[in-house]
């Protein structure tokens, strides 16, 4: 479809990239207009509205309240408590980059968002598009001393790094007698599905590295543990992989505190007794 609008019948029917969660069917829906459910030969088709209705999120967020003694708070969804955690792990760390793909303009979802304008283009930059690279870089930077924070754009695209992290990054100390380690590098990836991401871009391959020895596997459940479980994550003696839901990056919201604090790993919260 070469222009932005074209009519059908007297009806407008938008180009694809104008409609958001929409079906090419749904598209079709939209330009014949009417109720709710329209036929295509044999085959229902549904409105707009339905559409989004269908694809809406599948639960309610229920927001949980952040210890007191951690001090003021401030609300934050989700990609923000991840942002800040970020800001404060490079504001206390000199040695702290943060690098992936296009997470110098703040990232396809805005995680890394103003972290180059703070920090310089020597902190916080982009790399090619090679996951297996950005492990292996990631792996080197933490071997030499500093502290790493790679970004894996979208977790379903982790599986290239896969060799680097299971048998390089989770067996380094052990292979070394100790006498080496890659323990201050996490890898950030989004998990899971929001609804439209197709198979390339829906996936959750936490059970392929949590069966891995020597590598920490962690995902969060809302903006106060992500913050706290990120900064933990950055510190933590060992390699760890950081999964985000994307589903939760705007829709979860909470009152972080806006301090600098961790979370324990490997350790379950109890919420109800």
């Amino acid at each position: 479809m070469a222009t932005a609008a074209k009519t059908l019948k007297g009806k407008v029917l938008l180009a694809p990239w104008q409609l958001k969660r929409t079906s090419a069917l749904g598209l079709h829906a939209i330009a014949c207009g009417g109720s709710a459910m329209k036929k295509h030969g044999n085959l229902p088709i549904e409105s707009n509205s339905a559409i989004q209705t269908r694809l809406a999120s599948h639960f309610s967020f229920v927001p949980s309240v952040a210890d007191s003694s951690l001090g003021p708070t401030t609300k934050m969804n989700l990609y923000q408590a991840i942002n800040n955690a970020m800001d404060k792990a490079m504001e206390k760390d000199p040695t702290a980059v943060v690098f992936g793909e296009d997470v110098a303009f703040g990232g396809v979802f805005r995680c890394s968002l103003g972290l180059q304008e703070k920090y310089g283009k020597d902190r916080v930059f982009n790399t090619p598009l090679c996951e297996q690279g950005i492990a292996g870089f990631g792996i080197g930077v933490a071997v030499g001393g500093a502290t790493a924070i790679a970004e894996i754009q979208f977790g379903d695209y982790i599986f290239p790094a896969f060799d680097q992290l299971v048998n390089e990054a989770a067996k380094y100390r052990y292979r070394s007698g100790g006498l080496f380690n890659c323990g201050s590098l996490t890898v950030r990836a989004t998990w899971g599905a929001v609804g439209h991401g197709a198979l390339y871009h829906s996936q959750s391959p936490e059970a392929y590295f949590s069966h891995t020895p020597g590598v920490k596997v962690v995902v969060p459940r809302g903006p106060i543990q992500a913050k706290g479980l990120l900064l933990s994550c950055i510190r933590d003696p060992n390699p760890c992989i950081f999964f985000e839901p994307k589903i939760l990056y705007r829709t979860a919201v909470e009152e972080v505190p806006e301090g600098d604090y961790t979370l324990p790993l490997s350790e379950a919260q109890v919420l109800i007794e």
